[in-house]
């Protein structure tokens, strides 16, 4: 799988998933229903059926489905949600007040999802605040309800911080026994926002046995509003829509959003 996140957050990042899914070989974006631009994000993929559209759930650095007033423990002054995901995560974990506002975010970001008609191919996180236990449990007690089948365990092979890499990999146990399909791996976290070409070249020749997530963000423009602080989203785009890299990816692998490797 072939992956794009922050699908509806700027028309630079919708122009990019658009392309990258006609032009190259993007199997799969994560759709933030909370996103500015989210209903372009929606309309792009309804010409898109063979696109695997995903929740990415947004629980920080963004805004609420829900008015403010009805999550005040999650949301700073402005109205968005708190940047601190250390103190966040304290609070949703420690206070069942903070936590049931946490459930009723969630349940309203998937209902969001339902209402936009598209079939729910997989689910994760923005920052990957999924790992988080009480965020996880959140997700399986909601996201079967919608028709949730599939989840993101950010598992790099050799990359992140131990403690990371243990939630990380805890996390796709607990998805597994729950009958979750979850990748075996993931590829790109350590390449955020500089997934160029060369990158792209060595992963999809360096690729482990079993189902691997390729993880990117392409965007139009390398700067938008809310756009990461010296990311090269057009590199990652140049990569995706690149013909020699989409002939190799296709080449002895088989590719597919997460729907496809249920069958």
């Amino acid at each position: 799988m072939v992956t794009a996140d922050d699908f509806g957050a700027s028309l630079a990042v919708n122009e990019a998933v658009e392309r990258a899914h006609r032009d190259g070989f993007l199997t799969a974006a994560s759709l933030m229903v909370t996103g500015t631009v989210a209903a372009d994000a929606v309309a792009r993929a309804g010409t898109m059926p063979s696109l695997g559209v995903g929740l990415h759930l947004v629980l920080v650095e963004g805004r609420p489905a829900l008015p403010p007033s009805d999550v005040p423990m999650l949301v700073d002054e402005t109205g968005a949600f708190c940047r601190d995901m250390a103190r966040l995560g304290l609070a949703i974990f420690a206070n069942p007040s903070a936590r049931r506002q946490l459930y009723a975010e969630i349940e309203a970001q998937f209902t969001l999802f339902a209402a936009t008609g598209l079939p729910l191919d997989h689910v994760n996180a923005h920052k990957h605040f999924h790992v988080h236990p009480t965020i996880a449990s959140a997700i399986l007690a909601i996201g079967p309800r919608y028709g949730m089948k599939a989840m993101r365990a950010p598992v790099e092979r050799g990359r992140g911080g131990a403690l990371v890499r243990l939630w990380a990999t805890l996390l796709q146990r607990r998805l597994r026994r729950a009958g979750m399909l979850v990748p075996d791996q993931i590829v790109g976290l350590a390449w955020s926002g500089a997934f160029d070409r060369d990158r792209m070249r060595r992963a999809l020749t360096s690729l482990s046995p079993g189902l691997t997530e390729i993880y990117t963000h392409p965007a139009a423009e390398d700067v938008y509003p809310g756009s990461a602080r010296g990311y090269r989203y057009r590199d990652e785009l140049a990569a995706l829509v690149d013909r020699d890299l989409g002939t190799l990816a296709r080449h002895g692998s088989e590719l597919g959003n997460f729907t496809a490797f249920m069958q």
